[in-house]
């Protein structure tokens, strides 16, 4: 468990500093789908990606966006469970992640469509 949290970390990180697109981070998470904090990271990831406009007219919405996936990953990478407050932020709308099964564009778009419940 703490090397999936880990490995989402990075994830987290890699997308924060513009290393890699939010897509292949998503592709990449773990198969873990029971730990309750990569399932918010990986809701948080989401949630990063459909901001996107938002950010990039709003830089103080950027920074504090920036500045929260910062944050988790930190907590991520020590191996800690995120804070509860979190967890449950994405848990009143999402009853688990939609972590792709398959590591291909099938199963990203699979997963994507179940998350927007078409």
């Amino acid at each position: 468990m703490i090397e999936n949290r880990k490995l989402v970390a990075e994830l987290l990180r890699k997308v924060r500093l513009g290393d890699m697109h939010v897509k292949d981070a998503l592709l990449a998470f773990p198969d873990d789908c029971e730990d309750k904090s990569i399932m918010a990271c990986y809701h948080a990831l989401v949630h990063y990606e459909a901001d996107e406009d938002l950010r990039n007219r709003d830089e103080l919405y950027k920074d504090e966006q920036d500045d929260y996936l910062e944050f988790i990953s930190y907590i991520m990478d020590r191996g800690e469970d995120l804070p509860i407050n979190i967890i449950k932020s994405y848990e009143k709308y999402y009853k688990s992640a939609n972590i792709p099964h398959s590591k291909d564009t099938k199963g990203f778009l699979e997963s994507f469509f179940r998350f927007l419940n078409i």
